[in-house]
């Protein structure tokens, strides 16, 4: 046990350590205008940082597979950051409200009291234990010692494919009528994007250690919020902090667990993990994460968490696990309304489709696809198989449609008999040209899942 800790300890630190690497900073053109991006200040040095190689600024990732081809221009674009941002939607949040919250003049805090010089509102939090929290990073002042993308490029898939495998894995958001991909292997190493789509904030995230990626409006109460990595876990998830007040935010759950907005709820975007080829197949217009961001190539591509999918023990995790799956295998979980399920890739894998209800809601989670595992071995592309799972709305005009498997990874519904995709969009039929509506779903490991959700969900 002892050993497994260690091993995790290290992936860790190489990460911090390869995240933080550099600061140089691109140029990129925007629809044929020339912008310059700035890199992120430069966070203090933690002594887990100085205890851990770094990779140098040009490291390059290693090339394990044949570029794959993708059609169409090469160009890049740049968010307007500057956008005036439409302030009506996000999260409302009555900061008077104490209904959940455990409310303390002084509170001893434990291990958290190094970071008191925070300006965090300590007094307020939902989490009764002090102790389910634990220093991810060794530092008087972790913040951002993983540092985000606050300056966030895209590319077009055809010069995405110059460097991306057709096999590897990312978070794909949809919103305001435009299309993203975010490589994981860019959000290993950075877990944050603050990002605008269209006049929307928006922070895509991702938590390697519970292999969970989800997108979250930055707005509370009309107010834009930054996020960052605060350096603290809980059941080993990441535990963000935001800009305007320092409060901590669950990202498993966005929910703000201490400080002023304790007890608020972000609204989730749905966000769905699919390989490139199936981002770039589907949506031949969207836009992919490009490498210069404004930190240079930090070996993106290359793994820090090497084996840990495998592994039998999560990082500075305290709690049980249900033995009902291993603790790092992979589920789906879908939530409508208070309601929540669960489904497990082994199932998935074996049925390919699921035609289902939750919490009364018709739901339908397809399982297709050769993607690749973010953390298992050392190069993502070439990386043991998992495949892409993602939950939909079957209805479609009123109808609620039924699914059947087919053997070429299609699917075809029972109604109309028109052929859909994984990421549920008919290629032909009736309904030819039709996308389902994107249904609230995460891909996590078991342990995560049934810390913060319960392994009741769970419908082997």
């Amino acid at each position: 046990m002892a050993r497994r800790h260690v091993t995790s300890l290290l992936l860790l630190l190489a990460l911090i350590a390869s995240a933080c690497s550099s600061t140089a900073t691109p140029e990129v053109a925007t629809d044929g205008d020339s912008a310059e991006s700035e890199a992120p200040e430069a966070s203090e040095t933690s002594d887990a940082e100085e205890r851990s190689p770094t990779a140098p600024d040009d490291e390059e990732a290693p090339t394990t597979t044949a570029p794959f081809v993708v059609d169409g221009p090469t160009t890049t674009f740049v968010p307007d950051l500057a956008v005036d941002f439409n302030l009506d939607g996000g999260a409302a949040f009555d900061a008077a409200s104490t209904e959940g919250l455990f409310i303390e003049e002084d509170p001893d805090r434990g291990d958290l009291n190094r970071y008191e010089t925070w300006p965090t509102d300590w007094s307020r939090r939902t989490v009764e234990d002090w102790n389910e929290f634990g220093a991810g990073l060794q530092s008087s002042d972790p913040r951002d010692g993983i540092p985000p993308l606050d300056t966030p490029a895209f590319e077009s898939p055809a010069l995405a494919a110059q460097w991306l495998g057709p096999r590897e894995p990312g978070a794909l958001v949809q919103l305001e009528g435009e299309v993203r991909f975010y490589p994981l292997s860019i959000l290993t190493r950075h877990e944050i994007v603050n990002d605008v789509f269209g006049d929307v904030p928006v922070a895509v995230t991702f938590c390697p250690l519970c292999n969970t990626a989800i997108a979250f409006d930055r707005r509370v109460n009309g107010e834009v919020l930054r996020f960052g990595v605060s350096g603290l876990l809980r059941n080993s998830d990441l535990v963000m902090w935001d800009d305007k007040t320092t409060s901590l935010w669950q990202q498993i759950t966005g929910e703000g667990v201490v400080g002023q907005y304790a007890g608020a709820q972000l609204e989730s975007i749905p966000t769905s993990i699919v390989s490139f080829r199936q981002f770039a197949e589907n949506f031949p217009d969207g836009k992919s994460l490009s490498a210069d961001a404004g930190f240079g190539r930090t070996a993106y591509g290359s793994n820090p968490y090497q084996g840990y999918s495998s592994s039998s023990s999560p990082f500075l995790f305290r709690g049980d696990v249900d033995d009902s799956l291993e603790p790092l295998s992979r589920v789906i979980g879908v939530t409508e309304g208070e309601t929540t399920a669960s489904y497990s890739f082994a199932r998935l894998q074996a049925e390919s489709v699921v035609n289902d209800e939750v919490g009364g809601v018709p739901i339908v989670v397809f399982h297709a696809g050769d993607t690749a595992d973010a953390l298992d071995q050392s190069a993502i592309a070439i990386s043991d198989p998992i495949g892409s799972a993602i939950a939909h709305s079957p209805v479609v005009d009123g109808q609620t449609l039924t699914f059947t498997a087919n053997d070429d990874e299609t699917f075809t519904d029972d109604q109309t008999g028109s052929t859909w995709s994984v990421l549920g969009i008919a290629s032909d039929g009736e309904l030819a040209g039709t996308q389902l509506a994107p249904v609230e779903h995460r891909n996590e490991f078991w342990f995560a899942w049934q810390a913060f959700f319960g392994p009741e969900s769970l419908r082997q």
